[in-house]
């Protein structure tokens, strides 16, 4: 979910591993030449999605590292079954209150440009909550833990996987 702390743990994560951190949503707008939230708003979400799994695909294929995916990436089976296919879904499992505390004053989230935000968060943590339960490793989020405490659960959580770590080294 945004505001989980994929590209912040993730380049922590990274560190750590020192393996290269990739992240789709950069590599998206690096290629339309535009802000996620321009996509968006010029071409819709359904367009947006195609260049995520395009862009995923490519960068599982091309790298070994940890991946950031946009919060939404998770829902599309044809995704779930590349990142299971070529590496393994980390779910940083942050509960409602924790991810509208970290998102709420920023603007930058395309998705939640409505007349109810919290509404918004709200109904797409529900809705997405069952396939971010599909992720092969969920590792809690709590606000209490750094950037780095959090990495550091997530690479714990990543040694149930040695094949993964392997690959990566």
């Amino acid at each position: 979910m945004m505001g989980a702390g994929k590209t912040a743990v993730g380049k922590a994560l990274s560190a750590i591993l020192d393996v290269p951190f990739l992240d789709s949503d950069v590599e998206i707008e690096a290629a339309a030449n535009m802000k996620i939230s321009e996509i968006f708003a010029r071409d819709g979400e359904a367009f947006f999605r195609d260049r995520e799994t395009q862009v995923i695909d490519r960068l599982l294929d091309s790298q070994r590292g940890i991946l950031s995916a946009g919060g939404g990436a998770f829902l599309s089976e044809r995704n779930r079954d590349l990142i299971r296919a070529k590496g393994v879904s980390v779910w940083l499992k942050a509960d409602l209150r924790l991810l509208w505390n970290r998102v709420k004053h920023k603007d930058t989230r395309p998705l939640l440009r409505t007349a109810d935000p919290y509404r918004t968060l709200k109904d797409l943590y529900e809705a997405r909550l069952p396939y971010y339960e599909m992720a092969d490793l969920a590792v809690p989020a709590h606000a209490s833990y750094t950037i780095d405490q959090m990495a550091t659960k997530v690479r714990d959580a990543l040694e149930q996987r040695p094949d993964v770590l392997e690959q990566m080294t």
